[in-house]
């Protein structure tokens, strides 16, 4: 064990409360990813999305994690990338031209990149949770 100011300090719990202050900190994240896109042309896609993904750091944050839960949106995600997946190539093709310059959707794939980039973060952090809670699942075993 390690010590600190020479007392024996228990690394799982420290690693754990680290963990959660993680889990919470991402969950406040996405859950302002979700309340950002009430403007959007389509909120009710991407506010359930974020959320979605909020709540279930807020759920592992509690020591929740549900595999087909976090399963079921890492294969919406996929379906979602998959499906904007030409825009993205055009987009690519095309140089790469900015998608930030002004908050309006100017040219056809502007707004289809941003939802491209929004699901791939969403991948990333879904990815995340899926082998966190793998290793969970394996401490407890």
């Amino acid at each position: 064990m390690p010590i600190k100011n020479g007392e024996k300090v228990n690394s799982k719990a420290t690693t754990g409360s680290r963990m959660r202050i993680v889990y919470w900190t991402l969950a406040a994240l996405f859950a302002t990813f979700a309340i950002v896109q009430l403007n959007d042309v389509d909120p009710w896609i991407w506010v359930t999305y974020y959320a979605f993904i909020a709540i279930l750091f807020g759920a592992a944050a509690l020591r929740r994690f549900n595999v087909y839960v976090i399963g079921a949106g890492l294969l919406a995600t996929i379906i979602g990338l998959v499906r904007l997946l030409p825009e993205f190539q055009v987009w690519l093709n095309d140089g790469m031209p900015s998608i930030v310059e002004s908050m309006k959707a100017e040219t056809p794939y502007v707004e289809f990149i941003r939802e491209f980039l929004g699901l791939l973060i969403g991948l990333l952090a879904l990815v995340f949770l899926f082998f966190r809670q793998k290793r969970e699942r394996s401490k407890i075993a």
